[in-house]
């Protein structure tokens, strides 16, 4: 069922602390949450439990990172007043939440999640073999469903878990939506409607139901997002009315997929932590110009390993992000060319990438002389976001007959 319109300003979104930010963090994510807080309910987290799945025998990592990680997100410009930050741990709602829909979720569907497999294969240095690391995308659909987000940004290669997410709300719903008396309150949600406007929900059900008119479905979803006077549990109840179900206990969210494609590292691999092939976003100017000077300029077609990439090199491949269109379009036609001379783009990059991060990190820096001011930001956001998951889990708790004091 969808519910995006009722619940499509809550975005919820985390980023793991495993070490510090860098240029893939920045151009990957950071850049859309910043468009993202101005215009939705945003929920934004650092996932430390989350970074335990494949730093469980190195922690120290995670607890110097926590706070450095709040510190970037508001020097690259994320809101305290436009969003909700907070650690992910704070909120013990999502451990249980997690537990509780552990109880549906066939370990068939963890297993199938295509990170599973290839992050075995790619951090082989790693014992990954842990019900934490299983679980990980479970406790993802938990983080989410916590707060009835109605859109999660991603990038393609997580959509995975937000199908997954989807199929667990379906089920959960499936089985503990059948309140008592159901169709009788949705009967009597309808007539609350107006006259006029319970007639045409009553017709565009029954020509959604007996006909399979698709467009008829679609038009009373948006008659019942219109209705200003029902409660949102009747709200809930008549979409689900429409098509037969019980009443939506957790609603299931969309993909809102980033627009960034994957960010060059050193070695022309996508940036990450996990490879050693990243810019930080508090690199000094000297580390900044040592990186780029090391990059290599041959082509990632001449890469086996890399052999479905794009021909460009890593530099240039680089360059074109920051660079303007035609700049851009030039460095596609020269790189991996007879005689190119991709090590000249490496000084205008250098200078590229120090322009962008040098405001960035002189805001860290004056941040990070009053730690205090960052906590309790932390701190208010705890507390915010608590409020919301304490809700949402006693209604889970309810559904599922847990419900007793």
């Amino acid at each position: 069922m969808d519910t995006v319109g009722l619940q499509s300003r809550r975005i919820v979104s985390a980023m793991r602390p495993t070490g510090q930010l860098h240029l893939g963090n920045y151009h990957g994510v950071l850049k859309h949450w910043i468009k993202l807080q101005h215009k939705h309910d945003c929920f934004f987290f650092v996932a430390d439990w989350h970074a335990l799945t494949t730093h469980y025998d190195d922690s120290q990592v995670i607890e110097e990172s926590v706070w450095e990680m709040v510190i970037d997100w508001i020097a690259t410009g994320i809101e305290p007043s436009a969003a909700t930050l907070f650690l992910q741990s704070k909120i013990p709602e999502h451990a249980e939440l997690h537990l509780l829909l552990s109880m549906i979720t066939p370990v068939s569907w963890l297993e199938r999640v295509p990170s599973y497999k290839e992050q075995q294969e790619k951090l082989k240095q790693k014992d990954l073999s842990t019900y934490g690391f299983l679980g990980y995308p479970l406790l993802q659909s938990a983080d989410v469903l916590i707060y009835n987000a109605g859109q999660v940004p991603v990038g393609e290669d997580q959509v995975a878990h937000v199908e997954l997410t989807r199929d667990i709300a379906r089920r959960f719903n499936h089985i503990y939506g059948r309140e008592k008396g159901f169709e009788e309150k949705a009967v009597e949600a309808v007539t609350k409607m107006g006259k006029k406007n319970a007639k045409m929900y009553t017709d565009l059900r029954h020509a959604y139901q007996q006909q399979g008119d698709a467009e008829a479905l679609a038009t009373a979803r948006a008659l019942l997002e219109s209705q200003q006077n029902l409660a949102l549990g009747d709200t809930e109840r008549l979409f689900a009315y429409l098509e037969g179900d019980g009443k939506i206990i957790i609603p299931e969210p969309q993909v809102l997929l980033t627009p960034m494609a994957k960010i060059p590292g050193l070695d022309g691999q996508k940036m990450s932590k996990s490879y050693g092939n990243t810019i930080s976003l508090r690199d000094s100017d000297k580390t900044i110009a040592e990186k780029i000077n090391k990059m290599s300029t041959v082509p990632l077609s001449l890469h086996p390993a890399e052999s479905n990439e794009p021909s460009m090199c890593p530099v240039c491949q680089l360059y074109a992000l920051y660079a303007r269109h035609d700049q851009e379009q030039e460095a596609e036609v020269a790189c991996g060319t007879t005689g190119n001379r991709c090590w000249e783009r490496k000084d205008a990059l250098i200078e590229l990438i120090r322009a962008e991060l040098k405001p960035i990190r002189e805001r860290a820096e004056e941040l990070s002389e009053y730690p205090e001011d960052v906590r309790r930001i932390v701190d208010e956001g705890n507390e915010a976001a608590r409020e919301v998951a304490r809700d949402t889990l006693d209604e889970v708790r309810s559904a599922m007959g847990l419900g007793y004091k």
